[in-house]
């Protein structure tokens, strides 16, 4: 795989932040009552995502290490403003709607930790496509939140009708433990999807079901 499509599929798939490494999780849980809203905040922290990467990959050398993550954070903090005052100018429902989650995007630990974790010690070509497939993952886990949630709790995709007359909508997923049950089902689906998976790999003709296995998964013989 080349090195460009590794970092995407390593953010969207691998190291999801939303549902793999459990980062960002304050405004996972807080704006994703519709899917606009989960979209618009995955958008927004992934433009964030990208140019910091880049400057930061192209300043790695000249920042000193005593001072790199308050340089970080300088850097993150003006392309926050800046797309803080483009979406109140551009967006202002958006803008409305995501409020005080906007600013907070300075400190949101998935942008701190790529850029210390990759930006800092790689090329800027990697760096930004890596901003680009942790923003991507990102919004995709947020956008497919707020989806389920605005489904389940309005009867409505991106504020558009499609549930049926007859149908009632479930109130509490609108609201904040509807984040917590949403994203919990949609992590207990992952988990159970990568165990068979792993297991599969592991033992050959696995179908998944260890409960019914007579075989080890440590040597691949039966027990």
């Amino acid at each position: 795989m080349k090195p460009w499509l590794e970092r995407i599929y390593n953010g969207v798939i691998k190291e999801n932040p939303a549902f793999v490494l459990m980062l960002g999780m304050c405004p996972t849980l807080a704006v994703t009552t519709s899917a606009t809203n989960g979209f618009g905040m995955g958008v927004s922290t992934m433009a964030v995502l990208i140019v910091s990467n880049l400057i930061i990959s192209l300043m790695r050398k000249i920042i000193p290490g005593e001072v790199r993550l308050p340089a970080y954070i300088v850097i993150v903090a003006s392309l926050v403003t800046i797309v803080e005052l483009l979406t109140e100018a551009y967006i202002p429902a958006l803008y409305s709607a995501l409020g005080i989650y906007i600013p907070l995007i300075v400190v949101n630990c998935i942008i701190l930790g790529r850029a210390e974790a990759y930006a800092s010690k790689n090329a800027p070509v990697l760096s930004i496509f890596d901003g680009l497939g942790m923003g991507l993952g990102f919004t995709i886990a947020l956008t497919i939140i707020g989806l389920v949630r605005e489904l389940l709790g309005a009867g409505t995709a991106f504020g558009i009708q499609v549930a049926p007359e007859f149908f009632t909508p479930i109130a509490i997923f609108i609201k904040a433990p509807g984040a917590f049950l949403v994203l919990a089902i949609i992590v207990a689906i992952m988990n159970a999807a990568s165990i068979q998976t792993r297991a599969n790999k592991v033992v050959e003709d696995c179908d998944g079901c260890c409960a019914k296995c007579h075989k080890s998964c440590n040597t691949g013989k039966e027990e």
